[in-house]
């Protein structure tokens, strides 16, 4: 077989049939996306023989007639990727409007337009429509794989049509179509070819960097589809040559249309914390609802008259609708979107951000995430000296560093750098050692002189090869391969033991983290012509020698990985690199302590294999894996509860990231289909980036649940008030006002609870093990915490201050205090007690709610200034409430004399202490072995 360049001068060089011409037709690639279509199954399989291919298709040498082409794209429909069905921006607004926590805002609204107060109505309803826009916005952005994979066919093709050439819309190819491929173009349909020869880019389906071979002629029967030599697949790159191709399929039948079926085969589902909200919504209804209607009831039965009973009940509702819920969530998540995005990690949705915070399997690529993806020649291996390593001191062997060179494709650009695959940059690196540049590239421009025939990297063979012209004067062609061990050494002419040797000294490499390749040799005889096949120019090798190339890891790997340990998750390679050296570069970041298990070829794993390997506690290496390999690990993981994080950067990669909890996509070296399908797109490509990320999910989970603890907490000093006024059968005033409850829950609280949304993690925070997804987000132990003990020291607080200003003007049970009553002001005095005693007992909860089970002590006072400010905000503005006559007639307000101030002012502290002494105790029986870190919060 030829090589391509060859071939395809001699392609140029020779006419085409009538209606195969190709000249003065352009190729400029663009892109195209349309609507969705029912495609059919493929015609015909395209490794059958090409003339039984052409006849089960019904095409000719002169391609389709116009008339049949329409008639197919009837029957196929357009040659589209299918994309999933759009909602309407209708029926999105009405989803989120109709999310049970604006559910409960729209009820507060209309209670408050009941309660005949419209500006907090009008403010309630501005709350829901500024939520309810930013989702959208959220949505608008996330989901867009299967757009991205669109934008990989061009606008318009060149195809042979009535025996002419012609330039239709890709969307309008049909199988049997003939299509003319040139440089630049990119394959709008999956084709076999006809004629001709490409170097084809496949790295968007495969990964390979390499540009690999496609030439016409027969079918390899044993290949997999996507390395059969002579097809070619929808939104691959032309990167040279000139062919023409038979469609076989085209639309969703296209491997770019399997892809795009399966990243959107799965609907997505709702992160744990939203789906945790809405049952905290259902509750929050059913309690604020529950507790509304019966003190309706009790308002009637101990004589108020119906219409204060309703204001009464109305009151209670409000005052166990938390308002300020929903915005807060959304404001702790986006602020956790923005710290990420600081640190290299861009999370496309708000719900990613919590679902980070309970991942417990990281599934990693090795090259370029855990690695540096900059190779550098570390050692060789020859018969006569075995392993040694590369230095200035120690260069390379003449031989093997001439036909290391010349078995690559680096180019020397004008910006003095060498430009190609890393691999044979780190050859060419190597094999030149001290020399300057300017050697180096007079080196390879030598080559390229020399050079007679190219057969390009094979991903299938694992094996390049070219043919050239030696320097000493002889005729005799020199033939240089390169390629996994191996493959060469199946191809090599080798006794027994030296064979033996060579394949010691290849896993020896390989134990040590290097990429191994062989090189080998094969002068031919004088006068004999440049080999047209492969197979004929790889036979009957004399090996050279081995190079083990060192891809060392990322400086910070390892202190994330140990991070990840000691924070409960495990970390598994799925690569597509040799098992020992993913196994030694596994070894070098921490990964396997402390057990690590090696599957060689994990394309060959069945599924109960996979199921039996993941339920041990062992971290894996999953090596020789495709792409369709980290789909079956997703599932799996999945399957088995685990909330997963998976890496990629290629097309290929898409649905095992959208299957992902968090598909995570290279932002440096990924393809953009990579990055669409991806929840969360690292911008330094760097595995440590990962863990970053899931510490600030913890974090803002940890935040959410804090100022939840916060809001809780006052609903009981806010019905304990109602309790007593009802219990007492009216004999005590009413300690609390409706009004002055709106002002706590829309004016004192929000500030500081969004201020709590914004908390530095705790300490001790990675040593945790990870959240379980079935964990709600409120547990019993945070329940206790802010009813049963926050609340009932707040509502005893707030109940001495109404009864001590009460008690000391000599007011007794049943003394009117009513408007004209003498101890009228006294009860509004006693009422703005208990208003402002809340306030401040408010200030108590929010210190103690500023950690889980660690002393305020240790993480300062003063670490979180925004908190400070809200505080600050709700002080003046309460004082505002108290003070100022305006404010004082509609909230029903009196000014505090000294001694009151001074009582509640040692409110926050009796709070926050009784909260410090009881995680005191609650962290010594952890320390005695009587509970966990995870009771404690």
């Amino acid at each position: 077989m030829p090589s391509v360049r060859k071939f395809l001068h001699d392609v140029r060089g020779r006419a085409l049939p009538r209606g195969h011409g190709v000249a003065g037709i352009g190729c400029p690639p663009t892109s195209e996306s349309g609507s969705p279509v029912e495609a059919a199954d493929r015609l015909a399989d395209p490794r059958e023989p090409l003339a039984l291919l052409r006849r089960e298709l019904g095409t000719g040498p002169g391609g389709l007639s116009e008339r049949e082409a329409d008639r197919r794209l009837t029957v196929y429909g357009p040659n589209q990727v299918r994309r999933p069905a759009e909602t309407t921006l209708a029926d999105q607004l009405v989803r989120q409007l109709a999310h049970p926590l604006a559910l409960l805002l729209w009820a507060a609204g209309a209670l408050a337009f009941v309660a005949g107060i419209p500006v907090l109505a009008w403010a309630i309803l501005a709350v829901i429509l500024v939520n309810a826009a930013f989702a959208l916005l959220q949505e608008h952005q996330a989901e867009r794989a299967v757009e991205a994979l669109a934008a990989y066919l061009p606008e318009r093709v060149h195809v042979i049509r009535d025996g002419l050439p012609q330039v239709v819309e890709a969307a309008r190819l049909v199988p049997g179509d003939l299509l003319v491929l040139c440089e630049g173009d990119k394959v709008p349909a999956d084709a076999r070819l006809t004629e001709g020869a490409l170097e084809i880019d496949l790295s968007m389906l495969t990964g390979e960097s390499a540009p690999v071979e496609r030439i016409a002629g027969p079918a390899d029967t044993q290949a997999a589809l996507l390395r059969e030599p002579h097809l070619v697949f929808s939104g691959t790159t032309c990167v040279g040559g000139q062919a023409q191709a038979i469609v076989f399929a085209t639309g969703t039948q296209t491997e770019l249309g399997r892809i795009a079926a399966l990243s959107h085969r799965r609907r997505r589902t709702s992160s744990p914390l939203e789906t945790q909200v809405k049952r905290v919504a259902w509750l929050i209804a059913a309690v604020a609802t529950g507790i509304g209607a019966v003190f309706l009831l009790v308002g009637v039965l101990v004589g108020l008259s119906p219409t204060d009973a309703l204001m009464f009940a109305i009151g209670l509702l409000v005052a166990n609708v938390p308002e300020g819920l929903l915005p807060t969530i959304t404001l702790a998540l986006a602020a956790g979107v923005r710290v990420m995005a600081r640190r290299g990690a861009v999370v496309k949705r708000l719900s990613a951000v919590e679902t980070l915070g309970s991942t417990n399997v990281i599934c990693t690529d090795k090259t370029g995430t855990l690695t540096r993806n900059r190779m550098r020649l570390q050692a060789i291996w020859t018969a006569d000296e075995g392993v040694v390593p590369v230095s200035p001191d120690r260069p390379m062997p003449a031989g093997l560093a001439r036909a290391a060179i010349a078995c690559t494709m680096v180019a020397y650009d004008h910006d003095g750098a060498l430009h190609g695959d890393p691999t044979e940059i780190a050859l060419v690196d190597g094999a030149a050692g001290p020399r300057p540049m300017a050697d180096v590239a007079d080196m390879l421009a030598d080559r390229d002189a020399r050079r007679r025939a190219v057969f390009h990297f094979d991903p299938r063979l694992r094996l390049m090869s070219t043919v050239t012209r030696p320097r000493d004067g002889d005729d005799r062609l020199i033939i240089d391969v390169k390629g996994a061990p191996e493959a060469v050494l199946d191809r090599a002419v080798l006794t027994g033991a030296d064979r033996a040797a060579a394949h010691t000294a290849a896993g020896e490499l390989a134990r040590r983290g290097l990429r191994v390749l062989a090189i080998a040799t094969r002068r031919l005889p004088a006068s004999a012509a440049v080999p047209r096949r492969r197979d004929e120019a790889e036979a009957d090798l004399l090996l050279i020698g081995l190079v083990g190339l060192y891809d060392p890891p990322r400086p910070q790997v390892a202190g994330a990985v140990r991070r990840c340990h000691e924070a409960g998750l495990r970390v598994h390679i799925v690569t597509g690199d040799n098992g020992a050296t993913a196994a030694a570069v596994a070894g070098e970041v921490g990964i396997g302590v402390p057990r690590l298990r090696v599957v060689g070829e994990a394309e060959r794993l069945t599924d109960r294999e996979l199921d039996e390997l993941l339920d041990d506690d062992a971290e894996i290496v999953f090596a020789r894996s495709a792409p369709e390999t980290k789909l079956k690990i997703a599932e799996a993981l999945r399957a088995r509860g685990r909330i997963v994080a998976m890496t990629g950067d290629g097309a290929n990669d898409a649905p095992a990231l959208h299957q992902a909890h968090i598909g995570v996509a290279m932002g440096r070296s990924g393809t953009d289909v990579a990055r669409e399908a991806a929840a969360m797109v690292l911008t330094d490509d760097d595995f440590a980036t990962i863990v970053t990320a899931i510490e600030s999910g913890r974090q803002v989970y940890d935040n959410v649940r804090k100022f939840i603890l916060y809001i809780f907490a006052h609903a009981v000093p806010e019905i304990v008030p109602f309790l007593v006024f009802a219990l007492s059968g009216g004999l005590v005033p009413l300690p609390l006002t409706v009004l002055q409850i709106l002002a706590i829950d829309l004016g004192t609280e929000t500030l500081p609870a969004l201020a709590l949304g914004r908390e530095p993690a705790e300490p001790g925070l990675m040593s945790r093990p990870p959240r379980p997804s079935s964990q709600g987000v409120i547990t019993r132990d945070m329940l206790i915490r802010a009813w049963g003990y926050l609340g009932l020291i707040s509502a005893a607080l707030v109940m001495i201050a109404f009864f001590y200003v009460l008690w000391r003007t000599g007011w007794r049970p049943g003394v009117p205090t009513g408007p004209g009553a003498p101890l009228h002001h006294a009860y509004l005095t006693a009422t703005t007690a208990t208003f402002a005693g809340l306030v401040t007992c408010q200030v108590g909860t929010a210190m103690a709610a500023r950690t889980d089970h660690a002393s305020l002590w240790r993480i300062g006072l003063t670490s979180n200034p925004l908190l400070l400010a809200g505080i600050a905000f709700e002080l003046a503005f309460t004082a505002a409430l108290v003070y100022l006559p305006p404010l004082q007639d509609l909230f029903g307000t009196a000014a505090l004399p000294v001694d009151v101030i001074a009582l509640i002012a040692v409110f926050p502290v009796v709070v926050w202490g009784a909260d410090e002494l009881r995680r005191r105790a609650r962290r010594r029986g952890h320390s005695a072995g009587r509970t966990s870190p995870r009771a404690l919060a």
